[in-house]
């Protein structure tokens, strides 16, 4: 893709998120996830149909973003916790390139102690996963189930909310 048109889309993207961080607004939404096959800040790569039969949450969140600050903690424990369970996080960074360098992403994501994957947005995620969203924002978690359904869909940061809903499905 195109780094001004990832610009372009983070900017919007930017823009739409502003108003409603951290509102915690939760909605259920029973459809396929839609797959993607991203590169990891590790290298790695990371796809949801090589997640099938784990419980994912896929969290799209950015370092500016203070809730979604507040959830990586959270996030951290949830993983620790149930990795064993079969839980999977895969966090989407919707940092602006030009902004934050894969170099500086590694750092933070070293400090917070994330210990899950970690890939940028592209436009095709994007568009998969918020084509029919009015107030996208961040964070903006998907709760995936073993079978690859969207369980559920949590904008926003609530404490505790997302240990409640992935224990239903582990």
């Amino acid at each position: 893709m195109n780094m001004s048109r990832l610009k372009t889309i983070l900017i919007l993207l930017v823009v739409a998120m502003l108003f409603p961080l951290g509102c915690g607004k939760e909605s259920g939404a029973r459809k396929p996830a839609p797959d993607f096959f991203l590169e990891e800040i590790s290298g790695a790569k990371v796809s949801l149909k090589g997640l099938k039969g784990k419980v994912v949450i896929v969290d799209f969140w950015a370092t500016w973003c203070p809730p979604c600050l507040m959830s990586i903690p959270e996030l951290v424990g949830l993983q620790e916790k149930y990795k064993e369970r079969g839980l999977t996080i895969v966090g989407i960074s919707v940092d602006d390139p030009g902004k934050v360098s894969d170099k500086e992403l590694a750092a933070f994501m070293e400090k917070t102690r994330i210990n899950y994957s970690v890939a940028r947005v592209d436009m095709r995620v994007l568009q998969d996963y918020f084509a029919n969203d009015n107030n996208m924002a961040i964070p903006t978690m998907f709760l995936i189930d073993r079978q690859g359904m969207i369980a559920e869909k949590k904008v926003g940061f609530a404490p505790g909310s997302v240990e409640k809903s992935i224990k239903k499905l582990l």
